[in-house]
């Protein structure tokens, strides 16, 4: 398949045959695959990016809030009889646009094409005055759906009651509702819709990056190691003290003087840097859909487990008892009452735990027990209240 091949090194030629070139190639391949393998090796097992597992202190999104009015509806809005603050807003709406009407009168009013709505969005880090966000809106009465509808300018509040934003526009929601007095059909939610792009911002809130020379990171979750692995890779590529842990959820991190003028480019650096995770043991229950997550480091001493369910039905009906009909006597309802009790059989099961066991083992030996997840979920707290269960035990 290969043919000869010459080379020429310091004035002389030499040969190679395909047999040559075969045991080359498979050199250098075997060559390239021990490389591989080598920093396949060296690469950190559990690494995530430092923005993936820490928040910068102070960047963060703001909640905001108004009350606004949807219009345009097809006689799906507020019952005005019954939604007295939905009539007060219409009436106030009235005023500021110029519309004399007399207070006394508002009883009067019968509109079905109006809903009063609660708005809320989230104010991004770094807004700007004139930025769009997304906003949701929400009825707040009896309207039956705001599908269709629009809403009218909305001023949105922060916590500090200043206004930061302004909605207005098309609601929408993918949502149906129609019925009568004996049947309905509805899809999805008809009360509640989104409207995209649908406030501008008006105030930014300021944010001081990196003003007093340090960045502190927050970590999801707090771990005295993950904190150290921050510090000790920091440290390891701009120098020693640049980074210090504060404690287990927070790294402090000094901007080095390269770049005091370009702070941006530093957080961006240092987001990138691959480090070490590490969190606590942790085993998670959801009592409402019987789900059960078991963290890589869950460990369990030995211990003997027996699990058996007993249940108990009971039958309730009524019987009817006649007499005969040429005897004296009534006809009397007699109660009854039938209890029927059943008991698994219960296994008596020793999970022989070692160290280092997977969670494959775990679950294996578990499962050996014949119980159901939301068996197990009682399995599980019993080891926990034995002390068998090394690590965190947490219901949902």
């Amino acid at each position: 398949m290969f043919g000869h091949f010459r080379t020429f090194s310091s004035g002389s030629i030499s040969t190679f045959t395909g047999a040559a070139m075969k045991r080359l190639f498979a050199f250098s391949f075997a060559t390239l695959l021990l490389g591989s393998l080598l920093l396949a090796a060296a690469a950190p097992v559990q690494a995530a990016r430092l923005k993936d597992i820490a928040r910068l202190s102070g960047v963060r999104s703001n909640s905001l809030i108004g009350y606004g009015l949807v219009t345009g509806l097809n006689g799906t809005g507020d019952d005005m009889k019954k939604s007295y603050f939905t009539l007060q807003a219409i009436y106030n709406l009235m005023v500021r646009s110029g519309i004399t009407a007399d207070p006394e009168e508002l009883s009067n009013i019968k509109l079905k094409n109006v809903a009063a709505v609660m708005v809320t969005a989230e104010l991004p880090p770094f807004a700007r005055p004139g930025s769009d966000i997304d906003v949701t809106v929400s009825s707040i009465g009896d309207a039956k759906s705001i599908s269709g509808g629009t809403l009218l300018m909305t001023p949105l509040k922060g916590a500090d009651g200043q206004v930061y934003a302004v909605a207005q526009g098309p609601v929408t929601n993918g949502a149906f509702a129609f019925g009568g007095k004996a049947a309905e059909v509805q899809k999805n939610h008809p009360t509640a819709g989104q409207i995209a792009n649908g406030a501008k911002v008006e105030r930014g809130v300021p944010i001081e990056l990196g003003t007093s020379g340090l960045l502190h990171y927050q970590l999801d979750n707090a771990d005295f190691t993950t904190a150290a692995n921050i510090t000790e890779r920091i440290n390891a590529l701009y120098g020693p003290d640049t980074a210090y842990p504060s404690d287990s959820g927070t790294v402090t991190v000094t901007i080095p003087e390269l770049f005091r003028d370009s702070v941006v480019l530093f957080v961006s650096e240092i987001e990138g840097i691959d480090v070490d995770t590490d969190s606590t043991a942790r085993v998670v229950l959801n009592e409402r859909t019987g789900t059960i997550v078991m963290g890589r480091d869950v460990k369990l001493s030995t211990v003997a487990v027996s699990h058996g369910n007993l249940s108990l039905v009971i039958d309730e009906r009524t019987e009817v008892s006649q007499p005969n009909p040429f005897a004296e006597g009534e006809t009397v309802a007699a109660p009854r009452t039938d209890l029927t009790l059943t008991e698994d059989e219960g296994r008596l099961t020793v999970l022989n735990m070692e160290e280092g066991v997977s969670i494959g083992e775990i679950a294996t030996a578990l499962n050996a027990i014949g119980a159901t997840p939301r068996d197990l979920i009682a399995i599980f707290q019993a080891i926990k209240a034995a002390g068998s269960l090394h690590g965190d035990l947490i219901i949902m």
